[in-house]
């Protein structure tokens, strides 16, 4: 298979053959048709996912077909159009068996624990606890977008935050978790601040249903400009960044008993940000964490999806080869694109 890999933690990735992958006994192999392009990828190639053993395949968010298949699986069969969790449940764990795949002790995750999906194939485990049959209108470009930051966005919203009709939800980066974030919350009724130092993502941000828009850069007090916005603070935030600064804006600009959920990853320099603890305590605050979602509430996102109250179709940004992901994934600290960059194209 026509595969990226790279050798060494921060070096310019290569397109190479590679071996083809074989299923294991509860797995499958996926011919995959489209795959992200998420800053998740760039975390791991700058060496900050203790999980990576080199030479590494990258890729957590695809879509394709099941081309193999373990001869212990079930419920999938050759052909199937499906995705997956970029967090993948063992399925006898504690958590899998409280139905908390996304925090598995034994977690499968492509393209950090095992080889990922920039590339023609990738092997799946656990592929009957962990697989998601694609609707048939859906496209695949569409079903890779939903994989890591569209998910994770849902679940972070949804059921971390725990956000209703009405109320305000702040959200810190306009990258591809602030906007599926924003359009989540959108869709179920609440008032969106969004936050961002660029211009071209706050219209975009506004485009998909945010209420406010605000360029960090041109207020004084970030802070006291969410808490006018909002009359008060907002009752859910969201760092979809992923750095001390939007942690600590995001917490500081809730309202009494509001909730903040952490989604952008905190690595490297940046992993133990400040936090406002006399706020967290004064206030009431409530802290979360969210790390993927569960197989099975895909289908709660699906029919939202399916209904058109949700459409991350409009998240996608650009469309790209396997040949030209090298360069991208090197560049995505920049944060030059708005939206979700696909790959999918692999001859």
């Amino acid at each position: 298979m026509r595969a990226l890999f790279y050798e060494r933690f921060g070096e310019t990735p290569t397109v190479s053959t590679l071996p083809d992958p074989t299923p294991s006994p509860s797995g499958v192999v996926v011919a995959v048709k489209a795959t992200g392009l998420c800053r998740s990828d760039w975390h791991g190639w700058m060496g900050h996912d203790p999980d990576i053993r080199l030479p590494h395949v990258p890729g957590h968010e695809l879509a394709g077909t099941i081309a193999a298949i373990g001869r212990d699986v079930r419920r999938f069969r050759i052909g199937d159009r499906v995705t997956v969790p970029f967090v993948s449940g063992c399925g006898h764990c504690h958590e899998c068996r409280s139905g908390n795949q996304q925090v598995c002790e034994e977690q499968f995750q492509p393209g950090f624990t095992h080889w990922g999906s920039f590339a023609e194939y990738v092997a799946i485990d656990y592929a009957d606890q962990n697989l998601v049959h694609l609707p048939d209108s859906m496209s695949y470009e569409t079903a890779a977008s939903l994989g890591c930051r569209f998910a994770t966005s849902f679940r972070a919203v949804v059921d971390q935050g725990r956000l209703k009709g009405g109320e305000w939800l702040a959200v810190h980066g306009c990258g591809g978790v602030g906007l599926s974030a924003i359009m989540i919350g959108h869709a179920l009724g609440a008032n969106v601040v969004a936050i961002d130092i660029a211009d071209d993502k706050l219209a975009l941000a506004r485009q998909l249903g945010a209420t406010v828009a605000i360029n960090s850069r041109e207020v004084p007090d970030l802070v006291e400009a969410v808490r006018e916005a909002t009359g008060g603070g907002a009752h859910v935030s969201v760092d979809a960044l992923g750095h001390p600064q939007t942690c600590f804006h995001s917490i500081s600009n809730l309202r009494r008993r509001g909730r903040h959920v952490q989604v952008g990853l905190m690595l490297g320099e940046h992993a133990t940000p400040a936090i406002p603890m006399a706020r967290v305590i004064g206030h009431e605050l409530e802290i979360y964490g969210s790390h993927g979602m569960q197989a099975w509430r895909y289908d709660a996102m699906l029919e939202m999806i399916l209904s058109g109250k949700l459409a991350p179709e409009k998240l996608i940004g650009r469309h790209i080869s396997l040949d030209e992901a090298a360069l991208a994934l090197t560049e995505m600290d920049s944060f030059k694109d708005s939206g979700i960059s696909i790959i999918d194209g692999f001859v």
